[in-house]
């Protein structure tokens, strides 16, 4: 049920309990302050369970953004939803040593397109901190355009809609 999706450099791949400790590192640093953070252990670990259940609950989630050449983790790239988003959204962290390589734009760039061409999805959006530049910057590589009328997750929320591929 879970895809493994793969791009020129990358492998997406399901989260693994090796990934936890990096994750986490992210999480309880100051780094995760666009996301809300930083948070306590036990709120990064309720979110990295709730990357992996979003695939039972509703056919997509996180997947976890690997080199194929040296199997190293990078990050995560993921699609949220539930009580919490008002949309299906985009979303996406790189640990620190990975950024300003386009790891990020060609991990989203994969999983935007699986989500509109075989799940099936209508729109996805991404919720962006109006201070977090590098990621509205990426939003906009990958061709979404601010949606000022969309609900944010947050209401300082930038909302940028990303076009069917």
């Amino acid at each position: 049920m879970i895809p493994r999706l793969e791009t020129e450099r990358l492998l997406l791949r399901v989260p693994e309990m090796k990934d936890w400790p990096d994750y986490a590192e992210l999480m309880l640093s100051p780094r995760a302050v666009y996301m809300g953070g930083p948070f306590t252990t036990p709120v990064a670990w309720g979110m990295f369970c709730h990357d992996l259940a979003q695939w039972q609950l509703f056919g997509h989630g996180a997947l976890m953004i690997e080199t194929r050449e040296t199997g190293r983790c990078l990050g995560q790239v993921g699609i949220n939803y539930g009580p919490l988003f008002p949309e299906h959204e985009l979303g996406w962290i790189l640990y620190e040593d990975a950024e300003g390589k386009g790891y990020a734009c060609e991990a989203a760039r994969a999983l935007r397109n699986w989500a509109f061409e075989v799940r099936g999805l209508k729109t996805l959006v991404s919720y962006i901190d109006p201070e977090n530049t590098r990621s509205r910057r990426l939003a906009e590589r990958l061709g979404a355009t601010l949606d000022p009328a969309a609900p944010g997750q947050d209401p300082t929320d930038l909302v940028f809609r990303h076009p069917r591929p």
